[in-house]
């Protein structure tokens, strides 16, 4: 599975509304829609997002700091 991370949004409530609606016919979670229309707008910009092989663990908490 994917590392996920958690983040606050601010966003317009009536875009909220609108997004939740648009969710709900899809059949997804909110927040599976924002990561779908996120996905969708990084793809059509030719910015996919890179994703790290299933064998390479992710870093340790905290930074590279050694020592």
């Amino acid at each position: 599975m994917a590392d996920r991370k958690s983040f606050l949004l601010r966003i317009d409530a009536a875009v909220l509304e609108a997004v939740q609606r648009w969710a709900n016919d899809d059949l997804r979670s909110l927040n599976a829609q924002i990561e779908f229309v996120l996905r969708d707008a990084l793809r059509r910009a030719g910015r996919p997002p890179r994703e790290r092989p299933p064998d390479e663990a992710p870093p340790p908490p905290g930074g590279n700091d050694i020592g």
